[in-house]
């Protein structure tokens, strides 16, 4: 593979991810050449982000797995806004006691997720292509999460309403996390979130992860929940923001498409 110019060189393997990955770290490492290879020639991954796949994207992701307790096998997570399978696809390969189901509104994409699945073989992941507003009232999960997809009260609008309870929301930000939580924690408090907090993996630079934890005890009032993300959605075309989760195609064979064969 690396003879060949056109084929980008794949990151070496480092160290720590057999930690991570364990008896599973050949599905990791496939992960990652998928990722360097059809995932940026697909647009989901940057042509520059190449040589550092694993540092700042799977090894990065894969962190999420230490705060999600065993709790028997089929124990469901959504991420919402999935696209190139992170942190999902992370998750399900480094935690086969789960159901990962990847949200996507965007085809293009979840069409890139349902052939990694297979050729992964990932018989825990599902693939949905929908926004994440319209899977509410049709899946819950105890998990939900997402990186890097909105600001974290917009994100608490979208995905509170997919929690079972008890449940929880685990966002994958940036060294910004903390603060942005902080400024946050009365809007989020008004939404149903009884109580947040930050957990720093890493240094707190570009490849550190912050998890912003936001926990609900009780289901949350889809009607009201639907108003807001209405306001949401009118205030972001009104700023021009272009997010990305509440965008794209409606759910496909009664909630998702399954990406194993």
């Amino acid at each position: 593979m690396g003879d060949d110019p056109a084929i980008p060189a794949l990151p070496s393997t480092p160290p720590e991810a057999e930690h991570v990955f364990g008896e599973r770290l050949d599905l990791a490492e496939h992960y990652v050449a998928l990722l360097a290879t059809t995932g940026i020639a697909h647009g989901l991954i940057g042509p520059r982000e190449g040589p550092r796949l694993w540092d700042r994207h799977v090894l990065n992701c894969a962190v999420v797995r230490e705060l999600i307790p065993a709790a028997g096998t089929g124990q469901a997570v959504i991420d919402v806004g999935s696209g190139a399978g992170l942190p999902g696809v992370v998750l399900a390969i480094a935690r086969p006691d789960l159901h990962v189901h990847l949200v996507e509104p965007l085809a293009r994409r979840t069409a890139w997720l349902s052939d990694t699945v297979r050729e992964l073989g990932l018989s825990n992941t599902t693939v949905h292509t929908a926004r994440a507003e319209s899977l509410w009232g049709t899946l819950s999960a105890p998990w939900v999460t997402a990186r890097a997809v909105t600001g974290i009260v917009r994100l608490a609008e979208w995905t509170l309403p997919l929690l079972s309870v008890p449940g929880q929301v685990l966002a994958l930000k940036g060294s910004r996390g903390r603060t942005e939580l902080a400024e946050s924690e009365r809007a989020l408090q008004r939404l149903g979130v009884v109580r947040s907090d930050a957990v720093t993996f890493g240094d707190s630079g570009d490849e550190g992860t912050t998890v912003l934890r936001l926990v609900v005890e009780r289901l949350v009032d889809l009607r009201r929940f639907r108003a807001a993300g209405t306001t949401s959605a009118g205030s972001a075309r009104r700023r021009g923001d272009r997010p990305r989760a509440p965008r794209g195609g409606k759910v496909s064979d009664r909630g998702g498409r399954s990406g194993s064969s």
